[in-house]
């Protein structure tokens, strides 16, 4: 029998398909509107078991404070199953950090699903989702697993399924602040109410990046010449990785060809499902429903 602890679980980066804001809360919080989908881009992970309340992660230097959110995650997860166990945590990082596709917070979901499995825990997939909102308003959608229009601060989700075109997703090299953003009085925060839809998301915008584009030229400069190809081009979350849509893998990889050398980029394609719904509880290795 293989060693479960030899499985290298997936956590699948993100985009925003549009992000606006239409309201704020009394506690500041912001309402927000957007739809989230995966994408192949993918930081990985194993785990390590260790004697009881003893948790480490092996990861990249900037990455190695005691509150990162995969240390988080495991303390949260070993006290609401009453669990005593600790774990080594390796992270493997592929997805740029301050880019705005989630990279954080999918890691932090793979931690749970992943630990629940791994041990045994017995909670269900809602318990896993109640423990994600804990630790970030953009957890719950990685541990769901679905593709979904958000709204309230992204914790209401419901599952869409949008088309899946390919997308060149573009790392134009500018680490963004998430709070800086939020806090920018030039932000626009009363944007009109959309309806729930599975498509026609083109017309929606990103209410962060005419700031993105002020604040970073690199983003601008990005942004524009994905615009002059005539493709639907958007900001992921509050920055500073971007996205171009195409229909087939072939157009986008002619576009990676052609484009500035001093950006990093990948040619994925959108999807609706993420690869770490293999591990929700009640579901089979061979992804049958147990």
């Amino acid at each position: 029998m293989s060693d479960p602890f030899a499985t290298v679980f997936p956590a699948p980066a993100k985009i925003n398909r549009f992000l606006q804001i239409t309201g704020r809360r009394p506690d500041g919080y912001h309402e927000l509107q957007t739809v989230f989908q995966f994408v192949g881009l993918q930081d990985e992970l194993r785990f390590s078991p260790l004697p009881g309340g003893v948790f480490e992660l092996d990861a990249p230097a900037e990455l190695q404070a005691a509150d990162n959110l995969c240390l988080q995650a495991a303390r949260i997860v070993s006290g609401a199953s009453g669990r005593d166990f600790g774990v080594r945590i390796e992270l493997t990082k592929r997805i740029p950090v301050g880019g705005g596709l989630g990279g954080g917070s999918s890691d932090a979901a793979t931690t749970l699903v992943a630990l629940n499995h791994l041990f045994g825990l017995g909670l269900e997939l809602g318990e896993l989702v109640e423990l994600a909102l804990k630790l970030g308003a953009d957890v719950p959608v990685f541990v769901h697993g679905r593709a979904a229009w958000a709204e309230g601060v992204g914790d209401r989700l419901v599952p869409v399924e949008p088309e899946t075109p390919w997308a060149l997703l573009i790392d134009p090299g500018v680490a963004v602040s998430t709070a800086t953003m939020f806090r920018s009085g030039e932000l626009t925060r009363d944007c009109p109410a959309e309806r729930i839809a599975h498509s026609g998301y083109a017309a929606l915008k990103n209410v962060f990046e005419p700031l993105a584009r002020r604040s970073h030229p690199r983003i601008d400069a990005a942004l524009h010449w994905l615009e002059g190809l005539g493709v639907e081009a958007r900001l992921s979350g509050t920055g500073g990785c971007l996205f171009g849509l195409f229909a087939t893998e072939a157009e986008a990889q002619q576009a990676r060809s052609q484009q500035p050398d001093a950006w990093r980029s990948w040619v994925v394609r959108l999807c609706n499902r993420s690869p770490l719904c293999a591990w929700h509880p009640g579901v089979a290795q061979d992804g049958a429903v147990s």
